[in-house]
């Protein structure tokens, strides 16, 4: 057991204070974070007699120069100023006080220390950059007066860093420690290559890693900002919390630098002599790029897991519960465990036969790269909990002389905050399950009048090569009307056999052996049953549906092993358990309290059969197709609590929607999967995980019962604070999901991540992060739907907003003149537009007659399992013009990106010459001004350009122009894979087609009674300023 630091220098105490120093500004210890006005004046000097005495200028030969070696070196914390020309430097001009009820200037971090220091002469002093990152120097020079901080009090400057160097390590791994596999086997995937490059990361193999150069720092401010930032070391953990920086601790340093503003803000007043609101449309914020992945908390940890795979809702964690009950944008998180891989990188999969996966013997933490080893390398520290465990023989490694591995470079668990274990043996329940694939396909005459079956049956039959798992997948299907058809697949016979159970009260599952079979071995035998089964039933003139019981059926052959249950469902069930009720036309439900029902499944089946589903590791995705009320909210109750999702087609016609289907049923066929998965999410002492949100079953209070899970899922957590105080500096969070892999291995992903504990509510403001924050709000407010009115769920998110912006506005209503301007930091500048988008989302917008009521669930059930990035594009959709692009001679069109400018989403935006798609991620509308060249619409539609468009189908024609807009489709599609965006053509005027496709969706604009951004913006900026 060493010391934390060895070899560290003892430093001489702080000097005495000089005869004349004054004293600190009067601070109340436990004051909040907000500075609040000082009731007098800081204590005066003696010799002071008209106000606080002016600082000496930097050529006033009464201030004995300091000693030569107290020089600030360079890259310090000192700027030098220039002397103002005017007055002469012999006299020093009269510096003001003050403004009544205005404190004095507080200089940044980065430009003074603790201390206010009386500036050397200037031949003294070396230039230096403004704004760099403070060093670990706090020197005295003679002569100099330096105010003293009351003793104990818990603003005290920071003490000097010493912060050990060490050289960064090698990053390639040695194959002879441990086996590299392709993360997901069973699927084609490019070969690992294993970087050999040095890492540009100092990795201590300690607590905490050296913080990146100060330089670098993401809390730096632009030059001549006022703003408190955390010193750099401290925010990486090498301070105590009673050494960072409170924003109001530094003393006042005169009237040097007027004061300046480090958030933004938005003027608001009205024009003298006009009603018209004073802000102008253009200038507000928009996410017109989309999601931005936060990138200082990169910086900070780069160790760290990368944010695809797990984000914080501010990177900033709050030091206390009363500064948790001060952040009003909810503490969480948001995870998405299966999220593909960043480009050019690859998951390190790793296989330690020999010593078995090291955990925390307490908290049963995975090893991790924020683990610390001690006593030689015998025995490592927990960064969780903190307890010290042993290293296994067969694991242990000497340290070399800075307290690092010496295989450090050859261990990937200890440098990556993302790896993935090989289970042994004791992580399984059961042998490892194979891929299954069961298809439960309604048959009545409306599936086979919508074509739905044809479909189907073609895209199952494509894919069959390339589902996961060959040669262990298995495979079954079950059709169903008023009856129920099994089919007998197995291998010896030439053909399947059904077999009809119309028994709805009493199902029995006849051949159980034969109805899941190998796909491989009975592969013939499966084709032809495919290519079958459109004809089988095209005069079918059943109207009924037995859907409970052919769920029942499905589950009775499954549950021995598991899989995945795809059900194709067409109308509302009406026959046997689990029959449903047209509910959805009860207008008279509508802004009463009994609204919320028609969003609840009726009765209690639906949601015990997801249980018992989830129990035997089945997962769920609902395909409806449905021109009619089917009651997605008890369907879709299968998908939520099992782990899979709900796809809806309405008004399903295989000649118009069938592309969109058979992308969409092939990425879920083919795509990276994990079966029978449970996952947990670790989190530091003093925090706990308070409640989740998502697509899954609870198995315990922390465990999440997924069985099935791909890259397209993400789940979200509220976090909160178990202790009145946090006493670490640095807060650790390890999600990890134990699955099967289709390749038939236990496997166990783990993602780690380290954020700083802060003690300043600005900070929490600064490193927040929108993507995380609105995925979460929109979880919160999807739930919120199902227990009150759509306008209490409303509410609720706008109240959230305007709270977290008052308190904001609280943090600098006493230093600035803020009058009518609208504050926000710079990270949340997209606040207010993602919360009206949020509020006139489909799931929570306006009333019975704004969206229908199975579109309105089924937006539901979709968007509580989207990953950040999908959602915020969901929210706040592209809108591009293309006309100019499609004009331009062939040599200019190689630059795809610059067409791809977004635009506002409002009318305002769209020129009657052009022409426009809008882009949702889940469809396009391609919208035709009135005034567009014909000649461009005739190109792009054929001899249908002058038709109707919504009897047109978008096709390529041969020409240039047809096949560039064929090709920016492409692109757009291939950016987003996972849903297909068919396009919806529409031309200006065109109603109501125009006006439900496109308008209703310009989120800016005033639409039915509902408020646009300005108005959104004002009223939000009203509320924060009551109680102000």
């Amino acid at each position: 057991m060493g010391t934390e630091n060895p070899g560290r220098p003892n430093f001489p105490m702080r000097p005495p204070p000089g005869p004349f120093a004054s004293a600190p500004p009067t601070m109340t210890p436990f004051s909040s974070s907000r500075p609040t006005p000082p009731s007098a004046y800081p204590t005066m000097t003696p010799f002071s007699s008209a106000g606080p005495r002016p600082l000496a200028r930097f050529g006033d030969q009464s201030v004995p120069p300091p000693p030569v070696t107290s020089v600030p070196p360079a890259g310090g914390p000192y700027q030098q100023f220039p002397t103002s020309p005017s007055p002469s430097t012999a006299q020093a001009p009269p510096i003001r006080a003050p403004p009544q009820g205005q404190p004095p200037f507080q200089p940044r971090a980065s430009q003074v220390s603790a201390s206010s220091v009386s500036f050397p002469p200037q031949s003294q002093v070396p230039p230096v950059p403004m704004g760099s990152s403070p060093q670990s120097v706090n020197f005295s020079p003679s002569g100099v007066n330096v105010p003293q901080p009351p003793t104990g009090s818990l603003f005290s400057g920071p003490r000097p860093n010493i912060q050990p160097t060490f050289s960064p390590p090698d990053s390639s791994y040695s194959a002879s420690k441990s086996t590299f596999q392709p993360p997901f086997p069973g699927y084609p995937s490019k070969k690992s290559a294993v970087s050999q490059t040095p890492s540009p990361f100092p990795a201590q193999q300690g607590s905490f890693m050296p913080p990146p150069p100060a330089s670098s720092s993401p809390f730096s401010s632009q030059q001549g900002s006022y703003a408190p930032p955390p010193l750099v070391a401290a925010s990486l953990g090498y301070q105590s919390r009673g050494q960072m920086q409170h924003p109001s601790s530094a003393p006042p340093i005169g009237g040097i630098q007027s004061l300046t503003e480090d958030f933004s803000s938005l003027s608001l007043a009205s024009l003298p002599g006009s009603i018209d609101p004073g802000c102008d449309h253009r200038t507000l914020p928009r996410p017109l790029d989309g999601d931005v992945e936060p990138s200082s908390f990169t910086k900070m940890y780069p160790m760290n897991c990368n944010p695809r795979y797990l984000r914080l809702t501010t990177s900033g964690v709050p030091s206390s519960q009363s500064l948790a009950s001060r952040w009003h944008l909810t503490l969480g998180a948001v995870v998405c465990p299966l999220a593909e891989d960043p480009e050019g990188e690859e998951l390190p999969v790793i296989n330690y036969i020999s010593t078995g996966i090291i955990r925390c013997r307490r908290c049963r933490t995975y090893v991790n790269p924020y683990v610390t080893f001690t006593d030689a390398g015998r025995k490592w520290r927990c960064n969780i909990c903190a307890l010290l465990n042993d290293v296994p023989g067969d694991y242990f490694a000497n340290l070399d002389a800075t307290g690092r591995r010496i295989d450090l470079d050859q261990r990937p668990e200890l440098l990556k905050g993302s790896v993935e274990f090989v289970a042994p043996t004791d992580y399984m329940n059961r042998p490892p399950m194979p891929p299954l694939y069961f298809f439960l396909i309604d048959v009545s005459i409306s599936a086979v009048r919508s074509g739905m079956i044809g479909v189907v049956a073609q895209t199952i039959r494509s894919c069959l090569d390339e589902l996961p798992g060959f040669p262990r997948t298995q495979i079954g299907f079950i059709t169903y009307d008023s009856t129920i058809h099994f089919y007998n697949m197995k291998s010896s016979l030439a053909q399947p056999q059904m077999m009809v159970v119309s028994d709805l009260d009493d199902i029995f599952v006849p051949l159980p052996d034969d109805l899941l079979v190998n796909l491989s071995e009975s592969r013939t035998v499966v084709e032809t049953f495919l290519d079958s089964l459109p004809s089988m039933f095209q005069d079918n003139v059943n109207v009924e549906s037995a859907f409970g019981p052919a769920v029942k059926a499905a589950f009775m052959v499954m549950s021995q092993l598991g899989g995945k249950l795809l059900i194709f469902q067409n109308t509302l069930p009406s026959l046997g358990v689990g029959r449903l009720k047209l509910r959805g036309d009860d207008l008279r439900a509508y802004g009463t309290d009994k609204e919320h029902l028609l969003r609840l499944p009726e009765g209690s089946f639906y949601k015990q059969m997801a249980a018992d589903l989830t129990k035997y590791q089945i997962g769920v995705n609902v395909y409806a197709f449905s021109d009619k009320y089917t009651d997605i909210a008890s369907l879709g109750t299968l998908a939520k609590y099992t782990g899979g999702q709900v796809y809806y087609y309405p008004n399903f016609q295989s000649s118009i929607h069938g592309e969109k289907l058979r992308h969409e049923l092939a990425r879920d066929l083919t795509r990276e999967t994990a079966w029978e998965a449970v996952m947990r999410i670790r989190c530091g002492k003093g925090i706990r995980c308070t409640s989740y949100h998502g697509n899954f079953m609870l198995r315990s209070t922390d465990l999440l019962a997924l069985p099935t899970v791909d890259c397209d899922k993400a789940y979200a957590v509220q976090l909160s604070l178990e202790e009145t105080l946090l006493t670490t500096q640095t807060v650790y969070f390890q999600a990890v999901l134990l699955y099967t892999a289709s390749c038939g291995e236990r496997r166990i992903r783990v993602h780690t991540a380290a954020a700083p504990v802060v003690t300043d509510l600005g900070e929490m403001y600064r490193q927040a992060d929108t993507g995380a924050i609105f995925s979460l709000f929109c979880r919160l407010a999807i739930e919120k739907t199902l227990t009150n009115k759509l306008e209490d769920a409303r509410n609720s998110l706008q109240l959230r907003i305007v709270k977290a912006l008052r308190e904001y506005r609280n943090l600098y209503a006493v230093q600035h003149r803020l009058g009518s301007r609208m504050i926000y930091p710079d990270s949340l500048k997209f606040l207010c537009s993602y919360g009206l988008a949020l509020s006139k989302s489909v799931p929570l917008k306006g009333g019975y007659a704004d969206a229908q009521l199975d579109e309105r669930c089924a937006a539901g059930f979709t968007m509580m399992a989207l990953p950040v990035k999908r959602l915020l594009k969901l929210l706040y959709p592209s809108l591009i013009r293309i006309d100019e692009y499609l004009l331009k001679p062939s040599a200019q069109t190689e630059d795809f990106k610059n067409i791809m400018k977004r635009l506002p989403l409002v009318a305002e935006s769209l020129d009657s010459r052009g022409l426009y798609i809008y882009d949702d991620g889940f469809r396009f509308v391609i919208w035709f001004g009135r005034m567009l060249s014909p000649d461009v619409a005739k190109n792009l539609l054929g001899e249908d350009f002058a038709a109707e468009l919504s009897k047109v189908i978008l096709t390529e024609h041969d020409n240039e122009m047809s096949r560039r807009l064929m090709r920016i489709l492409k692109k757009l599609r291939e950016s987003d894979p996972s849903y297909y965006q068919l396009p919806y053509l529409v031309r200006q005027g065109e109603q109501p087609k125009e006006g439900l496709l496109l308008l209703v969706n310009l989120i800016e604009d005033q639409m039915g009674g509902t408020s646009g951004y300005v108005d959104w913006i004002m009223q939000i900026h009203r509320q924060v300023q009551q109680n102000t």
